[in-house]
C-alpha cells in the first residue's frame, strides 16, 4: 500500500510539475517606449524610434500592440525571431495610418550586410521612391515588384555603413495572410540579388512622420514548404505612385 500510494504521490507531483513548467515561461504584457531588442514569451522583439512618442506593448506569444503619435519621426518596430530564415510566416490583425508606414516582414544579413522587406500593406507614400525596379513574382495569391536600393554611409546593425535594401512591395494591400519568406529570396537571388548570414526577421511596423496604430500576432507555419514562386509577367507596369522619396534613417545598432 505505502508502494501503491508514493507511486501515486509521485504521478500527481509529476503531473503538477509538468503543468507548473508549462506555464512559467509565459510573461505578462511588457511596454516599450525606448529603443532595445530581446526575447518576449517565445519571441524575438525590436524597438526603434529616433524621435518621439512610440507605445509597443508585448503581449502573448507573437502578438503586439503599437501606438505612434505625430512628431515621430521615424520607428519601425515588431516581433518575430533571431536569427531569420526561409520560414513561412503567418499573420493577422489590424493596422490603421494617418500618413507615411506600412506593414512589413523585415530583417537583415551579415556578410554581404543586407536590409531587406516584404512589404505587404502601406500608406501615403510607396517606400521605394529612387529605387530600381527590377521584376516581379507571384506569391501567396498575390503579386509583388521587386526592388533594390542603395544606403551610403547610413546606420545599420552594424554601425554607420553602405548596404543595399532588397524590397518586395505586394500590389494588393493586405493586413493578414501568409508570407512564404522563401519565395522571396529565391526571386531575390534570381535577379543577382545575395543574402548573407541571417540576423533578425520581424514582422513589423513602421512609420515616418505619421500617426497611426497596429495590432499583430505572428507566427511561424511548420511542415512542408509550399512551392517556389513564379516570376511574374514582364515587362510589367508597377502600381501607380505620388512618392517623393522616403528619407528615413536605419536603424542603429543596439
Amino acid at each position: 500500500m505505502r508502494l501503491l500510494l508514493g507511486g501515486a504521490c509521485a504521478v500527481v507531483l509529476a503531473v503538477t510539475a509538468v503543468t507548473v513548467a508549462g506555464t512559467a515561461h509565459a510573461e505578462a504584457d511588457r511596454t516599450v517606449t525606448a529603443n532595445e531588442e530581446g526575447t518576449h514569451n517565445g519571441y524575438f522583439f525590436s524597438y526603434w524610434k529616433d524621435s518621439g512618442n512610440v507605445t509597443m506593448t508585448l503581449g502573448a506569444a507573437g502578438s503586439y500592440r503599437v501606438q505612434w503619435a505625430n512628431g515621430t519621426n521615424n520607428t519601425i518596430v515588431g516581433k518575430g525571431w533571431n536569427p531569420g530564415a526561409r520560414r513561412v510566416v503567418t499573420y493577422s490583425g489590424t493596422w490603421h495610418s494617418n500618413g507615411n508606414s506600412w506593414l512589413a516582414l523585415y530583417g537583415w544579413t551579415r556578410n554581404p550586410l543586407i536590409e531587406y522587406y516584404v512589404v505587404e500593406t502601406f500608406g501615403t507614400l510607396i517606400p521605394t521612391a529612387g529605387a530600381s525596379r527590377l521584376g516581379t513574382i507571384q506569391s501567396d495569391g498575390g503579386t509583388y515588384d521587386i526592388y533594390r536600393s542603395l544606403r551610403v554611409n547610413q546606420p545599420s546593425i552594424d554601425g554607420i555603413a553602405t548596404f543595399y535594401q532588397y524590397w518586395s512591395v505586394r500590389r494588393q494591400k493586405r493586413v493578414g495572410g501568409t508570407i512564404t519568406v522563401g519565395n522571396h529570396f529565391d526571386a531575390w537571388g534570381q535577379h543577382g540579388l545575395q543574402l548573407g548570414t541571417h540576423h533578425y526577421q520581424i514582422l513589423a511596423t513602421e512609420a515616418y512622420q505619421s500617426s497611426g496604430s497596429s495590432t499583430i500576432t505572428v507566427s511561424e507555419v511548420l511542415g512542408p514548404q509550399p512551392s517556389a514562386s513564379t516570376p511574374g509577367p514582364e515587362p510589367s507596369t508597377p502600381p501607380p505612385s505620388t512618392a517623393k522619396g522616403w528619407p528615413y534613417p536605419a536603424p542603429p545598432v543596439f
